[in-house]
């Protein structure tokens, strides 16, 4: 078929999401033939590989923003997406344009067929980005894990100077990476290859000893932070946004030094950090009310979400518009009660899909959301499946911050919404 709107990259790759494999059957071997089939593109590139459980996607935003302030060519590619596909391949923060986009993969898909090679929707997504950043003359990509990381897609990358950043860890997506934290630490620190330079914040001991164990096996040059390191600079970003923020900047210091570059200036490090990341802490004013989205969608992103919005508005109550993907359901009780501090109203609504994602998903019924709230305290729950109702619903509250939060999947329903 011809590929000419992103309303047809969705029809191409819909044979693509039906092959996304179940819980268990994850390898890399089809990730590994196809790239050696398009010649390895990924290793024709420096990269940076970013993994962890919450800040992912703002670490790698971040990273790509300094890298560019600091003159590279950068190439960005992160899942999922919030609003078009297209932000899956950006180079220096800028998505390829449609036409670009449906052009290039039409050519992209037509290689592909021509391997013999099946990938799955994230697989092919994945290699086109590399394939894309090699073809622009891109000279690093930052590359946002999908799921885990051992096995996850992006761990194709054999370069010995990868750099890794591993954020914050904590209990998420237990039905494919494990039941413990240490299982899933394990997982994200299956990203470290031999003598990789590695970066990640001080944590548990639980967290800790696979990241260690893992980069003394492969050699690799571990360097931790803690939170003493966070810099007053950046003070106007949210409190998780300044800890992935100093993250990447750390990293990419690091890139800078190791590469013979000068240091970058305040200058540059302000514009990097005033980089706008799509639905974490997002905020915005609409019809007279402050909207906040924001895609945390477990207990650990939601306390960090929480405490932010504590920093930025104290006092102030908010009201939530919430809605969690199937797979989390076993999150939904400790999920809530990180949200009982702010939010005295819950809108609970519920999603089908979206067929234009790594996976199928749907939300939990908003019946098991509302019972949630209750049991943490939250007793003003109302249900509302429909979501442009219970969108509706939440503009119609006195309170003076609304909250939208639960999946990134709600927000690709929310956000023409708002831009209506």
């Amino acid at each position: 078929m011809k590929i000419t709107n992103f309303v047809d990259v969705r029809r191409a790759l819909e044979p693509y999401i039906a092959r996304t494999r179940v819980p268990g059957a994850y390898t890399l071997d089809r990730q590994t033939d196809l790239m050696t089939f398009l010649g390895n593109p990924q290793d024709k590139v420096h990269v940076v590989h970013v993994a962890g459980t919450s800040g992912k996607t703002s670490t790698a935003y971040y990273a790509a923003a300094l890298l560019t302030q600091a003159g590279y060519k950068t190439g960005l590619t992160v899942s999922p997406h919030v609003d078009e596909i297209n932000e899956r391949v950006q180079i220096n923060l800028t998505p390829l344009n449609e036409k670009e986009f449906c052009e290039d993969l039409q050519t992209f898909i037509g290689l592909v067929e021509k391997s013999g090679i099946e990938p799955t929707y994230f697989e092919l997504l994945v290699a086109f980005a590399f394939w894309e950043f090699e073809r622009r003359g891109v000279e690093y990509a930052v590359v946002e894990v999908g799921l885990g990381g051992l096995v996850d897609s992006t761990n194709v990358v054999t370069r010995k100077d990868k750099v890794c950043i591993i954020t914050d860890l904590g209990l998420d997506h237990m039905h494919i990476l494990g039941d413990t934290l240490g299982e899933i630490a394990a997982q994200k620190a299956g990203i470290i290859q031999l003598r990789n330079a590695v970066f990640c914040y001080e944590q548990s001991d639980e967290a800790m000893a696979p990241i260690r164990t893992r980069a003394k096996q492969m050699q690799a040059e571990l360097r931790t932070l803690t939170s003493q390191t966070l810099s007053r600079a950046f003070d106007f970003l949210p409190l998780f946004q300044r800890r992935n923020f100093e993250l990447s900047k750390t990293a990419v210091a690091f890139v800078l030094e190791r590469d013979g570059k000068p240091p970058l200036t305040d200058a540059q490090l302000l514009a990097a950090a005033h980089t706008k990341v799509p639905a974490r802490m997002e905020t915005l004013e609409y019809k007279g009310k402050t909207i906040i989205l924001d895609g945390a969608h477990n207990a650990q992103k939601l306390h960090a979400l929480v405490a932010s919005i504590m920093q930025r508005y104290p006092g102030k109550k908010a009201a939530a518009l919430l809605a969690f993907a199937s797979h989390g359901a076993y999150r939904l009780e400790t999920a809530a009660a990180e949200l009982k501090p702010i939010v005295s109203h819950v809108v609970a609504t519920s999603f089908h899909g979206p067929q234009t994602q790594d996976m199928r998903d749907q939300s939990v019924p908003p019946e098991l959301v509302r019972e949630a709230c209750e049991h943490a305290g939250i007793t003003v729950v109302d249900v509302m499946p429909k979501v442009a109702d219970a969108w509706e619903a939440l503009l119609a509250r006195p309170e003076p911050i609304l909250l939208v939060a639960g999946s990134f999947y709600l927000m690709s329903y929310v956000r023409p919404l708002i831009h209506d």
